[in-house]
């Protein structure tokens, strides 16, 4: 059972915290500081509560003191006085929370309750480590490795050097501007000028004479001359955000610059010319816009030489762990948090398992936010928001909701019988299995499953095994006549050896994974989180598994096609 250090003076608060965590954890207790830092350098404790008012010292010392010896351990500061800069004192230091006595037994048993998860979590080594070199070197730069993002980058490396307007188009976060600056960055206009208008954040007017400037006297408050944005960038490259915002009179001078690279100030006479390169972007669709007169079909053409598409965030999960972990450094810098170390596993998972609406910008927001939040050097799930939580906890009741009685394996076109395993006499909703009978019902690895198809392969040991419905290893109930029994794995070996392989160590145990994780997600009806606790693994580790053996989990427990 876990154990909680209580540090106080007050023999009434070590009975309360008896009462309160009764079946929770185990109490250790210490009358002052000395005592209670002795304890913490003897045993390893998972929680401790603090008072702020000891005989020997101020309980606010003590704290540096034990998070010198242990950053990870979970301080909860008490006190009489609930004084706002006495608790945020407290906050400031890295408490983990800041409770005022009289104690609320309900609520001190959710917060030791919370403590103790936070401690169990943080104790397990970081998927992501914050690192301040890696937040120096990464600087601006994309940060990603998926297939849509290579393609991305590729496209920018094509026409960075031509002299073409180029439409960056994606969704609201993904980066655009960020394309804007690389074009920039690997262009010949490299050592000119940049500079950025949000078009949907400035007047009709006042975008207007953002972009072209203004004579002196052009209106009402123009005391002096004013040069606008494609004077100013001449010889550089000016990225236009958010164009499906810009007004019909602006878009018709914005297309004339295009075309020839002229303009007049407004209220001038004198026609003006300028060597720009123009990046615009949007996340509006702007042929529909077209169809709807309200956006030039000719300025349209001229900005769509080239379009970069970009990807949502949900469209590249595999690129979430490198951004968590660039955020993570940036904010261990930024915030001063020198004893940051990253995120645990957990948390990696439910992150990766979110939507984000709001990309790339929503994921960097979140980060840096839950590592305002953690008061541990680990950021653990309860830091994390609760829309992110809500989400995913939604997502999980919409997995199958009914018990999973059948396995069954379709036939993957070699032509042979699908077998099937029933399972606790019930003929509802099943365990579907696609695949085929070498790589699902014989439960050995896609690869290998994939040579045994192959021509000139182990195609006999598949025909071998087709017959194998009943006949999967590791039979649990002999009361369950239609479960397996034992005679599928000294089947597969045999037609192994037969065949001669040279990988039977892998192919064995990717059999028998295989089917642990069916049976097991079939008897927790698709619940991960109890699969996993059967297994003795984390979820994050049980998901990782599921992903590769492309077991379904939308309606029924499956392996996909």
């Amino acid at each position: 059972m876990p154990t909680v250090l209580v540090i106080d003076d007050d023999p009434s608060v070590f009975l309360l915290t008896r009462k309160a965590l009764d079946g929770v954890a185990d109490i250790v207790t210490a009358e002052t500081a000395d005592e209670g830092l002795e304890l913490i350098n003897r045993r390893q404790f998972d929680a401790v509560l603090l008072d702020i008012m000891l005989p020997d010292r101020n309980g606010l010392a003590l704290y540096c003191e034990i998070k010198e010896k242990d950053r990870r351990l979970p301080v909860i500061f008490m006190t009489v006085e609930a004084a706002s800069g006495t608790a945020i004192e407290a906050m400031q230091l890295g408490a983990f929370d800041y409770v005022a006595k009289p104690l609320s037994v309900s609520a001190l048993r959710h917060l030791i309750s919370r403590a103790i998860e936070q401690r169990e979590l943080a104790s397990v080594p970081v998927a992501i480590v914050a690192d301040e070199e890696l937040a120096k070197e990464s600087g601006e730069l994309f940060i990603g490795r998926s297939t849509p993002m290579l393609e991305v980058f590729k496209a920018i490396g094509r026409v960075s050097k031509q002299n073409v307007p180029v439409l960056v188009r994606g969704e609201s976060g993904t980066g655009k501007e960020l394309v804007a600056r690389a074009l920039f960055q690997y262009s010949h206009r490299a050592e000119g000028p940049f500079l950025a208008v949000n078009c949907a954040a400035l007047p009709d007017t006042l975008l207007e004479s953002e972009l072209f400037g203004y004579e002196k006297g052009a209106f009402t408050g123009a005391d002096s001359r004013r040069i606008g944005k494609f004077e100013q960038c001449n010889k550089g490259t000016l990225f236009l955000d958010e164009i499906g915002d810009m007004a019909s009179i602006v878009q018709a001078k914005v297309l004339r610059v295009l075309q020839d690279q002229r303009f007049e100030r407004i209220g001038g006479n004198n026609e003006l010319k300028t060597d720009v390169r123009i990046v615009a972007a949007t996340n509006r669709p702007l042929e529909e816009m077209v169809s709807e007169n309200t956006f030039r079909e000719d300025l349209l053409y001229r900005l769509n030489a080239v379009t970069i598409h970009l990807p949502p965030l949900r469209e590249r999960p595999s690129d979430i762990p490198m951004l968590i972990q660039h955020f993570l450094s940036q904010a261990k810098v930024e915030f001063n948090k020198p004893d940051l170390e990253g995120a645990s596993p957990e948390t990696v998972e439910m992150l990766k398992g979110y939507s984000w609406p709001g990309n790339v910008r929503q994921l960097r927001a979140v980060v840096r936010r839950c590592v305002l939040d953690s008061a541990l050097p680990v950021l653990v799930p309860e830091v994390l928001p609760n829309a992110i939580k809500e989400e995913l906890a939604k997502s999980a009741t919409q997995r199958p909701a009914s018990a999973i009685d059948s396995v069954s394996t379709a036939s993957h076109g070699n032509g042979q019988p699908s077998p099937t395993v029933a399972g606790n006499g019930s003929s509802g909703n099943g365990i579907s299995v696609a695949g085929g009978v070498g790589d699902s019902a014989s439960g050995i690895g896609q690869d290998s499953a994939a040579a045994l198809a192959a021509p000139g392969g182990r195609t006999d040991a598949v025909d071998g095994m087709a017959s194998m419905s009943n006949e999967m290893p590791f039979s649990h109930d002999d009361s369950d006549a239609d479960e397996p029994n034992g005679l599928g794995l000294p089947a597969l070996v045999d037609n192994l050896f037969e065949q001669k392989s040279t990988d039977m160590y892998s192919e064995v145990i990717a059999y028998a994974e295989r089917y642990l994780l069916l049976r097991v997600l079939r008897e927790t009806e698709g619940n991960q989180s109890k699969a996993a606790a059967i297994l003795g693994i984390t979820r994050g580790k049980l998901r990782d598994r599921i992903a590769s053996y492309d077991i379904r989990l939308e309606s029924g427990v499956r392996i996909g096609e």
